[in-house]
Protein backbone atom coordinates (compact mmCIF):
# COMPACT_ATOMS: atom_id res chain seq x y z
CA UNK A 1 0.00 0.00 0.00
CA UNK A 2 1.04 3.18 -0.51
CA UNK A 3 2.55 5.33 2.46
CA UNK A 4 1.30 8.79 3.49
CA UNK A 5 4.21 10.51 1.67
CA UNK A 6 3.40 8.79 -1.63
CA UNK A 7 -0.07 9.49 -1.28
CA UNK A 8 0.20 13.26 -0.90
CA UNK A 9 3.48 12.91 -3.72
CA UNK A 10 0.42 11.98 -6.12
CA UNK A 11 -1.87 14.15 -5.13
CA UNK A 12 0.70 17.47 -5.62
CA UNK A 13 1.80 15.87 -9.39
CA UNK A 14 -2.40 15.31 -10.47
CA UNK A 15 -3.02 19.25 -8.79
CA UNK A 16 -1.55 20.72 -12.59
CA UNK A 17 -3.69 21.66 -15.69
CA UNK A 18 -0.67 20.10 -17.83
CA UNK A 19 -0.07 17.05 -15.78
CA UNK A 20 -3.64 16.21 -15.30
CA UNK A 21 -4.12 16.86 -19.58
CA UNK A 22 -1.29 14.06 -19.99
CA UNK A 23 -2.72 11.74 -17.09
CA UNK A 24 -6.13 12.08 -18.88
CA UNK A 25 -4.91 11.32 -22.43
CA UNK A 26 -2.05 8.40 -21.47
CA UNK A 27 -5.13 6.79 -20.20
CA UNK A 28 -6.24 5.99 -23.45
CA UNK A 29 -2.83 5.88 -25.40
CA UNK A 30 0.60 4.87 -24.98
CA UNK A 31 2.86 8.22 -26.47
CA UNK A 32 5.94 9.14 -26.71
CA UNK A 33 8.04 12.53 -25.56
CA UNK A 34 7.44 14.33 -28.66
CA UNK A 35 3.58 12.92 -29.50
CA UNK A 36 2.43 14.48 -26.24
CA UNK A 37 4.34 17.89 -27.07
CA UNK A 38 1.75 17.82 -30.92
CA UNK A 39 -1.13 16.77 -28.04
CA UNK A 40 -0.42 19.26 -25.14
CA UNK A 41 0.89 22.22 -27.58
CA UNK A 42 4.42 22.41 -25.70
CA UNK A 43 8.08 22.54 -25.76
CA UNK A 44 9.81 19.10 -25.25
CA UNK A 45 11.59 20.36 -22.08
CA UNK A 46 7.96 21.64 -20.56
CA UNK A 47 6.70 17.76 -20.99
CA UNK A 48 9.93 16.09 -20.04
CA UNK A 49 9.60 17.88 -16.86
CA UNK A 50 6.30 16.94 -16.51
CA UNK A 51 6.39 13.55 -17.27
CA UNK A 52 9.06 13.23 -14.83
CA UNK A 53 6.73 14.36 -12.01
CA UNK A 54 4.18 12.06 -12.80
CA UNK A 55 6.88 9.11 -12.96
CA UNK A 56 8.53 9.74 -9.51
CA UNK A 57 4.76 9.98 -8.18
CA UNK A 58 4.52 6.36 -9.52
CA UNK A 59 1.59 7.58 -11.68
CA UNK A 60 3.04 6.89 -15.32
CA UNK A 61 5.36 4.64 -16.86
CA UNK A 62 8.11 4.98 -19.28
CA UNK A 63 9.04 2.01 -21.62
CA UNK A 64 12.03 2.29 -23.75
CA UNK A 65 11.55 0.85 -27.04
CA UNK A 66 14.64 0.86 -29.53
CA UNK A 67 15.40 4.63 -30.26
CA UNK A 68 11.57 5.55 -28.52
CA UNK A 69 10.04 5.79 -25.41
CA UNK A 70 6.59 5.37 -24.67
CA UNK A 71 4.80 6.54 -21.41
CA UNK A 72 1.83 5.01 -20.43
CA UNK A 73 -0.09 5.12 -17.00
CA UNK A 74 1.35 3.22 -14.23
CA UNK A 75 -0.32 0.33 -12.65
CA UNK A 76 0.18 1.10 -8.92
CA UNK A 77 -2.45 1.52 -6.78
CA UNK A 78 -2.27 5.27 -6.67
CA UNK A 79 -3.58 5.35 -10.33
CA UNK A 80 -6.73 5.26 -8.93
CA UNK A 81 -6.66 8.98 -7.59
CA UNK A 82 -5.50 9.70 -10.88
CA UNK A 83 -8.23 7.69 -12.37
CA UNK A 84 -10.85 9.66 -10.11
CA UNK A 85 -9.30 13.29 -11.45
CA UNK A 86 -9.98 12.68 -14.85
CA UNK A 87 -13.32 11.30 -14.13
CA UNK A 88 -14.38 14.46 -13.02
CA UNK A 89 -12.80 16.01 -16.01
CA UNK A 90 -16.01 16.95 -18.66
CA UNK A 91 -15.77 15.76 -21.80
CA UNK A 92 -16.90 18.69 -23.76
CA UNK A 93 -14.58 20.99 -21.87
CA UNK A 94 -12.82 23.09 -24.79
CA UNK A 95 -9.25 22.06 -24.00
CA UNK A 96 -9.91 18.55 -23.84
CA UNK A 97 -11.54 17.95 -26.77
CA UNK A 98 -8.86 19.99 -28.47
CA UNK A 99 -6.75 17.61 -26.92
CA UNK A 100 -8.63 14.58 -28.48
CA UNK A 101 -8.68 16.54 -31.62
CA UNK A 102 -4.89 16.21 -31.73
CA UNK A 103 -4.81 12.99 -30.57
CA UNK A 104 -7.00 11.60 -32.96
CA UNK A 105 -4.43 13.55 -35.71
CA UNK A 106 -1.74 11.50 -34.49
CA UNK A 107 -3.89 8.31 -34.19
CA UNK A 108 -4.42 8.49 -38.04
CA UNK A 109 -1.04 9.47 -38.62
CA UNK A 110 0.01 6.19 -37.31
CA UNK A 111 -2.50 4.15 -38.94
CA UNK A 112 -1.71 5.77 -42.96
CA UNK A 113 2.07 5.29 -42.24
CA UNK A 114 1.11 1.75 -40.92
CA UNK A 115 -1.45 0.78 -43.86
CA UNK A 116 1.35 2.49 -46.83
CA UNK A 117 4.39 0.28 -45.12
CA UNK A 118 1.81 -3.01 -45.24
CA UNK A 119 0.67 -1.97 -48.95
CA UNK A 120 4.23 -1.45 -49.61
CA UNK A 121 5.56 -4.70 -49.03
CA UNK A 122 2.55 -6.72 -49.65
CA UNK A 123 3.92 -8.93 -52.32
CA UNK A 124 6.89 -9.66 -50.06
CA UNK A 125 5.17 -10.20 -46.43
CA UNK A 126 5.47 -14.59 -46.78
CA UNK A 127 8.53 -14.26 -47.62
CA UNK A 128 9.60 -11.56 -44.55
CA UNK A 129 7.89 -13.17 -41.91
CA UNK A 130 9.97 -16.53 -42.14
CA UNK A 131 13.62 -14.91 -41.99
CA UNK A 132 14.28 -15.80 -38.13
CA UNK A 133 12.26 -18.51 -36.36
CA UNK A 134 11.51 -21.44 -38.88
CA UNK A 135 7.79 -20.54 -40.17
CA UNK A 136 7.63 -24.84 -39.96
CA UNK A 137 8.35 -24.56 -36.11
CA UNK A 138 6.08 -21.56 -35.83
CA UNK A 139 3.04 -22.84 -37.43
CA UNK A 140 3.65 -26.39 -36.01
CA UNK A 141 3.34 -24.71 -31.92
CA UNK A 142 0.14 -22.80 -33.11
CA UNK A 143 -1.60 -26.09 -34.50
CA UNK A 144 -0.71 -28.28 -31.13
CA UNK A 145 -2.26 -25.49 -29.74
CA UNK A 146 -5.32 -24.50 -30.79
CA UNK A 147 -8.62 -26.40 -30.09
CA UNK A 148 -9.63 -29.57 -32.73
CA UNK A 149 -12.86 -30.20 -32.52
CA UNK A 150 -15.89 -30.07 -34.75
CA UNK A 151 -17.57 -26.63 -35.53
CA UNK A 152 -15.18 -23.97 -34.70
CA UNK A 153 -15.29 -20.60 -35.48
CA UNK A 154 -12.34 -18.77 -36.33
CA UNK A 155 -11.33 -15.01 -36.71
CA UNK A 156 -7.61 -14.23 -38.09
CA UNK A 157 -7.18 -10.91 -36.43
CA UNK A 158 -4.33 -8.81 -39.21
CA UNK A 159 -4.96 -11.27 -41.57
CA UNK A 160 -2.31 -10.42 -43.92
CA UNK A 161 -1.79 -12.99 -46.67
CA UNK A 162 -4.32 -15.18 -45.19
CA UNK A 163 -1.65 -17.55 -43.95
CA UNK A 164 -3.27 -18.59 -40.51
CA UNK A 165 -6.40 -18.98 -42.74
CA UNK A 166 -4.76 -21.42 -44.90
CA UNK A 167 -3.13 -23.43 -41.86
CA UNK A 168 -6.20 -23.88 -39.43
CA UNK A 169 -8.77 -24.36 -42.48
CA UNK A 170 -8.78 -28.20 -42.08
CA UNK A 171 -9.93 -27.29 -37.92
CA UNK A 172 -12.02 -24.77 -38.53
CA UNK A 173 -16.23 -24.72 -40.07
CA UNK A 174 -16.06 -21.14 -40.78
CA UNK A 175 -12.94 -18.89 -40.92
CA UNK A 176 -13.03 -15.13 -41.59
CA UNK A 177 -9.90 -12.72 -41.66
CA UNK A 178 -9.59 -8.97 -41.12
CA UNK A 179 -6.99 -6.75 -42.22
CA UNK A 180 -7.27 -3.02 -43.04
CA UNK A 181 -4.76 -3.44 -45.51
CA UNK A 182 -6.85 -3.93 -48.81
CA UNK A 183 -3.99 -4.81 -50.58
CA UNK A 184 -3.17 -7.78 -48.47
CA UNK A 185 -7.17 -8.65 -48.55
CA UNK A 186 -6.38 -8.99 -52.04
CA UNK A 187 -3.42 -11.30 -52.07
CA UNK A 188 -5.22 -13.23 -48.73
CA UNK A 189 -8.55 -13.65 -50.98
CA UNK A 190 -6.82 -15.25 -53.88
CA UNK A 191 -5.33 -17.55 -51.63
CA UNK A 192 -8.61 -18.85 -50.06
CA UNK A 193 -10.10 -18.97 -53.40
CA UNK A 194 -7.42 -20.86 -55.20
CA UNK A 195 -7.31 -23.06 -52.12
CA UNK A 196 -11.02 -23.91 -52.86
CA UNK A 197 -11.86 -22.65 -49.37
CA UNK A 198 -15.36 -22.16 -49.40
CA UNK A 199 -15.57 -21.74 -45.88
CA UNK A 200 -13.19 -19.02 -45.25
CA UNK A 201 -13.53 -15.57 -46.04
CA UNK A 202 -11.67 -12.38 -45.51
CA UNK A 203 -12.90 -8.64 -45.32
CA UNK A 204 -11.67 -5.03 -44.84
CA UNK A 205 -11.78 -3.46 -40.63
CA UNK A 206 -10.07 -2.86 -38.04
CA UNK A 207 -8.91 -5.13 -35.04
CA UNK A 208 -8.65 -2.53 -32.55
CA UNK A 209 -12.32 -1.73 -33.61
CA UNK A 210 -14.22 -5.15 -34.45
CA UNK A 211 -17.28 -4.87 -35.80
CA UNK A 212 -18.38 -8.57 -35.05
CA UNK A 213 -20.95 -10.25 -32.67
CA UNK A 214 -19.54 -10.52 -29.15
CA UNK A 215 -19.22 -14.29 -28.46
CA UNK A 216 -19.33 -15.34 -32.04
CA UNK A 217 -15.89 -16.84 -32.26
CA UNK A 218 -14.11 -20.07 -30.64
CA UNK A 219 -10.72 -19.14 -31.85
CA UNK A 220 -9.10 -15.67 -32.49
CA UNK A 221 -5.64 -15.31 -33.48
CA UNK A 222 -3.43 -12.85 -33.34
CA UNK A 223 0.02 -13.76 -35.22
CA UNK A 224 2.91 -11.66 -35.14
CA UNK A 225 0.25 -8.40 -35.57
CA UNK A 226 1.25 -7.00 -31.34
CA UNK A 227 4.60 -5.06 -31.99
CA UNK A 228 3.00 -3.28 -35.10
CA UNK A 229 0.47 -1.65 -32.69
CA UNK A 230 -0.28 1.69 -30.77
CA UNK A 231 -3.13 -0.86 -28.72
CA UNK A 232 -2.10 -3.94 -28.34
CA UNK A 233 -4.30 -3.92 -25.15
CA UNK A 234 -7.12 -2.31 -27.25
CA UNK A 235 -7.05 -5.33 -29.76
CA UNK A 236 -6.72 -7.80 -27.24
CA UNK A 237 -9.50 -6.93 -25.76
CA UNK A 238 -11.80 -6.79 -28.54
CA UNK A 239 -10.48 -10.55 -29.31
CA UNK A 240 -11.38 -11.18 -26.30
CA UNK A 241 -15.04 -9.65 -26.64
CA UNK A 242 -15.41 -11.86 -29.96
CA UNK A 243 -14.86 -15.14 -28.12
CA UNK A 244 -17.74 -17.36 -26.30
CA UNK A 245 -17.04 -18.32 -22.67
CA UNK A 246 -14.20 -21.11 -22.77
CA UNK A 247 -13.05 -19.47 -26.51
CA UNK A 248 -9.60 -19.86 -27.27
CA UNK A 249 -7.12 -16.46 -28.37
CA UNK A 250 -3.64 -17.83 -29.36
CA UNK A 251 -0.97 -15.11 -29.95
CA UNK A 252 2.08 -15.52 -31.36
CA UNK A 253 4.40 -12.59 -31.39
CA UNK A 254 8.30 -11.17 -31.37
CA UNK A 255 9.66 -11.65 -27.23
CA UNK A 256 11.46 -8.38 -26.62
CA UNK A 257 14.63 -8.11 -28.41
CA UNK A 258 17.25 -5.00 -29.38
CA UNK A 259 16.86 -4.61 -33.12
CA UNK A 260 16.25 -0.96 -32.96
CA UNK A 261 16.65 -1.03 -37.29
CA UNK A 262 13.15 -2.79 -37.38
CA UNK A 263 11.15 -0.22 -35.95
CA UNK A 264 12.63 2.24 -38.88
CA UNK A 265 12.82 -0.87 -41.77
CA UNK A 266 9.68 -2.95 -41.17
CA UNK A 267 7.42 -0.54 -39.08
CA UNK A 268 7.98 -2.05 -35.86
CA UNK A 269 6.00 0.05 -33.25
CA UNK A 270 7.63 -1.75 -30.57
CA UNK A 271 10.48 -4.31 -30.10
CA UNK A 272 8.76 -7.31 -29.15
CA UNK A 273 6.21 -8.57 -26.40
CA UNK A 274 7.04 -9.14 -23.13
CA UNK A 275 5.39 -11.88 -20.72
CA UNK A 276 4.51 -9.31 -18.15
CA UNK A 277 2.55 -6.90 -20.75
CA UNK A 278 1.20 -9.80 -22.19
CA UNK A 279 -0.33 -11.05 -18.97
CA UNK A 280 -1.37 -7.37 -18.10
CA UNK A 281 -3.24 -7.27 -21.68
CA UNK A 282 -4.84 -10.78 -21.10
CA UNK A 283 -6.09 -10.12 -17.06
CA UNK A 284 -7.45 -6.84 -18.20
CA UNK A 285 -9.55 -8.38 -20.71
CA UNK A 286 -10.34 -11.63 -18.70
CA UNK A 287 -8.54 -13.82 -20.43
CA UNK A 288 -6.77 -17.09 -18.67
CA UNK A 289 -3.30 -17.60 -19.87
CA UNK A 290 -2.81 -21.28 -19.73
CA UNK A 291 0.16 -21.87 -22.33
CA UNK A 292 3.33 -19.78 -23.06
CA UNK A 293 6.22 -21.74 -25.61
CA UNK A 294 8.99 -19.45 -26.58
CA UNK A 295 10.79 -21.02 -29.97
CA UNK A 296 13.98 -19.80 -30.50
CA UNK A 297 16.05 -19.75 -33.78
CA UNK A 298 19.10 -21.71 -34.18
CA UNK A 299 20.61 -20.79 -37.31
CA UNK A 300 20.73 -17.34 -37.44
CA UNK A 301 23.95 -15.11 -36.62
CA UNK A 302 24.65 -13.88 -33.46
CA UNK A 303 22.86 -11.14 -32.42
CA UNK A 304 20.15 -11.40 -34.79
CA UNK A 305 18.49 -13.81 -32.91
CA UNK A 306 14.73 -13.15 -32.73
CA UNK A 307 12.96 -15.53 -30.35
CA UNK A 308 9.06 -15.77 -31.09
CA UNK A 309 6.65 -16.49 -28.36
CA UNK A 310 3.27 -18.00 -28.43
CA UNK A 311 0.57 -17.56 -25.70
CA UNK A 312 -2.81 -19.38 -25.56
CA UNK A 313 -5.46 -17.71 -23.38
CA UNK A 314 -9.05 -19.11 -22.38
CA UNK A 315 -12.19 -16.72 -22.13
CA UNK A 316 -12.94 -17.03 -18.57
CA UNK A 317 -16.08 -15.38 -16.47
CA UNK A 318 -13.62 -15.82 -13.46
CA UNK A 319 -11.21 -17.65 -11.79
CA UNK A 320 -7.36 -18.05 -13.58
CA UNK A 321 -5.88 -21.00 -15.00
CA UNK A 322 -1.99 -21.79 -14.25
CA UNK A 323 0.77 -21.51 -16.69
CA UNK A 324 2.31 -24.41 -18.91
CA UNK A 325 5.81 -23.34 -20.16
CA UNK A 326 7.53 -24.74 -22.90
CA UNK A 327 10.62 -23.75 -24.43
CA UNK A 328 11.73 -24.71 -27.95
CA UNK A 329 14.89 -24.25 -29.67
Amino acid sequence: MPTFSDTVAAAKAVADPSRLRILAVLGRHELTVSELCAVLDQSQPRVSRHLKILVDAGLAVRVPQGAHAFYRLSAEPLVDLADQMCALIDDRDPVIERDDRRLETIRRSREDAANEYFERIAGEWDDMRVRHVADELVEHALLAACPDRPGLRLLDLGTGTGRILELLADRVAVGTGIDLSKEMLHLARSKVESGGHTHLRVRHGSITSLDVVAGSADVAVLHHVLHFLDEPAVAIAEAAAALGPGGTLLAVDFAPHGLVQLQGTHAHRRLGVSEEEMARWCADARLSIDLVQHLRPSDVAAGQELTVTLWRAVRRESGDLGLTWDVAS
